[in-house]
């Protein structure tokens, strides 16, 4: 029964995106043959990219899928508390690895296709309608939603009924542990695509504005600047295409784990739930479930979006953002009550409140760091009347300070929803509540990537309207829309910080589960007085530095090329500047490509190769002196190794994203007219603090998001290798 509704509603979403929100969004008008030309070229450009990039991913994934397989079946041996043969878990866990990576390239393209679709019919909208427009980019965007969601779904469900039928494991506590390398693949290629993107769009966007705005003075999507359609590229393949492999992986690993500590739940409490006559898979299924029902408050609050020509747009999506949190609470409810029974299912419909009021802060929270109606970004622009070494002081004031209070919210919903869990009656439950106020804050992912996807989609409209010449009230329709769509992309990237924040302890948890089910008598504790785990947290640290280092250095690489191009045009070129000739648009998008794909590599392998090497090197040491080990087992050290990455990249991702989106508006706000306005010296210094934001924001700390996650799948998948 719960597979069924798990299946059902996901293929339910499937047919709502596929037969009612594409067809209805590419069935409205594409305007005029010059918008059309200028459609087609970021079209073109954005899909070469992607295909360029998910080769690359695909080599990638097959060599490493490879290499998962034979360390399972010839190089690891055999461990008694395995959940099957040898043979069947290298099988099934790099099958799970090669379809879950299958998903988030399915799910990434699909979104980036509707949208690149989308951006011309809500250019064309917005010379008649603001609501036309509004819901035209919505729409759009929503596919992406739905794909995400209902394909982490179907895989982890449909995995797990394959498995659960074959009869891989004659227990199936043991299947999510089989298929623990589906959220591995994920997370394997949202990190790639999240890079690939965002070192293609900032590379571009920095590109464009240093040579357009400040050196050319020429407008922002100005059709003379050569980097234009290479700008207007990058936002569909990084915002669109990485941010739903990103958000992806995020449901994926997260189903997995809550299902892994659901297993555990059941096995602490079997009389309780026998003596209900709730099935074990029921318990498993629950966070499943309660996703599915989150899918179907999606569907309503997208639906019940509309505007009118005065009323902001903002305040339309976040009135069907509010129906769908609330409609998302009354399914966990329904959720609680019905798997986990009517004696202690009100605490754990709590869990699951407190994971949405804490999306609902997050949202909350990350707006008044990044737009200009608010104190931070209103410093930003005061501090550029100076020039841009103190916007650039106060930029990175700011985003330190934005680290605050998402810490905290994060501790509440950790620490009252542990406290629930707890004292719900169950034993060892306290660590399923943080996982079921996890699955709360996933309640309204197909939402949130919705007014994700929004953002390019109304930034590529702007683009199009300012480079087909349309009137002036057409272009404030669609700044508008704009800086909307800038606005949900920053709350997307503090939802995405605050889920993964809540999964890092999930998945922290399930890992340390999985360490419990190999070695019955490890204690479930990592001690950092131990020097071996103390080095694994140092190096777990570090990490995020210099992944971090590396994605920033990538950014400003390929736009140092991209900005030597634009010179070159326009010295070799002089009617370019005076509107007599068109620039080459192709060869900034070219540059972009090649740049992106040369230097996503690097970061991702330099994930992989410090968490393995970790926990082999240490596993080497700790069996060196015989067989009385001393120190730390290679699985406590990774266990450090995991604990110190994740805490140090949720830091470092709040401060990247809230910084770069605050010196982002900062700029916006002086655009407006603030301190002078458009080509005034503040405006210039505003701009140079949005260039040095702008790797920040949409390359390194969104990547963040993702290492994040990939540290809890990448440790859970290969965690028999380390001990």
């Amino acid at each position: 029964m719960e597979l069924l509704i798990i299946l059902g509603i996901s293929v339910i979403a499937l047919l709502f995106a596929g037969l009612f929100l594409i067809p209805n969004v590419l069935k409205r008008d594409q305007g005029t043959p010059a918008m059309q030309e200028i459609s087609n070229a970021i079209k073109q450009g954005a899909e070469a990219f992607l295909r360029r990039q998910n080769k690359t991913i695909a080599y990638l994934a097959l060599a490493l899928a490879c290499l998962i397989y034979i360390l399972y079946a010839f190089v690891r041996a055999h461990n008694e508390h395995d959940p099957a043969s040898a043979s069947n878990l290298a099988l099934w866990t790099t099958i799970s690895f090669v379809l879950g990576a299958a998903c988030s390239v399915a799910s990434g393209y699909m979104g980036m296709w509707v949208a690149i679709r989308s951006n011309i019919r809500t250019a064309s909208a917005a010379r008649t309608s603001m609501n036309g427009a509004l819901q035209t980019a919505l729409r759009g965007g929503a596919v992406s939603g739905f794909f995400v969601v209902a394909l982490s779904l179907l895989g982890v469900a449909g995995l797990f009924a394959i498995v659960m039928q074959l009869g891989v494991t004659d227990d199936i506590t043991k299947i999510p542990l089989l298929i623990v390398g589906y959220g591995f693949g994920a997370s394997f290629v949202a990190l790639f695509a999240q890079l690939g993107g965002g070192i293609f769009t900032k590379a571009a966007d920095v590109g464009a504005d240093l040579v357009g705005k400040v050196e050319a003075v020429i407008p922002e999507d100005d059709p003379r600047n050569p980097a234009v359609i290479a700008d207007l590229v990058g936002d569909n393949v990084g915002d669109c295409a990485g941010r739903g492999a990103d958000l992806f992986e995020s449901t994926a690993a997260e189903n997995i784990g809550a299902m892994i500590l659901a297993a555990g739940l059941y096995k602490s409490n079997t009389a309780y739930f026998e003596s209900n006559h709730l099935a074990l898979i029921g318990v498993i299924l629950f966070p499943l479930v309660a996703r599915a029902f989150g899918i179907i408050a999606s569907i309503i609050g997208i639906m019940t979006v509309k505007t009118n020509e005065t009323e902001d747009p903002m305040k339309a999506l976040n009135r069907g953002y509010f129906v769908t949190s609330f409609l998302a609470m009354i399914g966990f409810f329904i959720a609680s009550k019905w798997l986990l029974g009517d004696q202690y299912y009100m605490n754990f419909f709590l869990c699951g409140v407190i994971g949405v009021l804490a999306s609902i802060a997050f949202v909350y929270i990350t707006q008044y760091y990044t737009e200009y109606r608010y104190r931070p970004v209103q410093s930003i622009a005061e501090a550029s009347q100076t020039g841009p070494a103190t916007n650039i002081i106060a930029g990175i004031a700011i985003g330190m300070e934005s680290t605050g209070y998402p810490i905290l919210v994060i501790g509440i919903a950790i620490v009252s929803a542990y406290f629930l869990g707890a004292h719900s009656g169950l034993q060892d439950a306290g660590l399923f509540g943080t996982a079921v106020a996890t699955m709360g804050m996933l309640g309204t992912a197909a939402y949130i990537l919705a007014m994700d996807t929004f953002g390019p989609i109304t930034d590529n409209a702007g683009g199009i309207v300012e480079m087909s010449h349309q009137p002036d009230s057409v272009r404030e329709k669609t700044d508008r829309l704009d800086s909307v769509g800038n606005t949900t992309k920053a709350l997307t990237k503090g939802y995405a910080v605050g889920s993964a924040a809540l999964a890092a302890f999930l998945l922290f948890g399930a890992y340390m589960d999985e360490i419990k089910n190999y070695v019955p008598t490890f204690d479930k504790v990592i001690n950092l007085n131990k020097p071996e785990v103390f080095v694994g947290a140092l190096f777990g640290a570090v990490l995020v530095y210099l992944f971090s280092s590396l994605a920033i250095k990538a950014v400003g690489k390929a736009a140092y090329a991209i900005i030597n191009n634009v010179r070159e045009q326009f010295k070799n070129n002089p009617g370019i500047m005076l509107g007599t000739s068109k620039p080459d648009y192709g060869q900034c998008v070219d540059i972009a490509t090649k740049s992106a794909l040369q230097k996503m590599v690097l970061p991702g392998l330099l994930v992989v190769a410090m968490t393995v090497g970790t926990g082999l090197i240490f596993k080497w040491i700790y069996y060196a002196g015989g067989q009385q080990p001393t120190g730390a087992s290679g699985a406590e050290v990774v266990g450090g190794f995991l604990m110190s990455g994740t805490i140090t990249g949720i830091l470092m991702a709040l401060f990247l994203n809230n910084g770069g989106g605050a010196w982002d508006n900062a700029k916006k706000y002086i655009e407006t007219g603030a301190f002078g306005g458009k080509k005034s010296d503040p405006h210039k210094a505003a701009v140079v603090g949005d260039t040095v934001g702008d790797p920040f924001k949409d390359t390194a700390g969104p990547s963040l998001h993702v290492l994040i996650k990939l540290l809890s799948t990448l440790t859970l998948v290969l965690a028999p290798l380390f001990i």
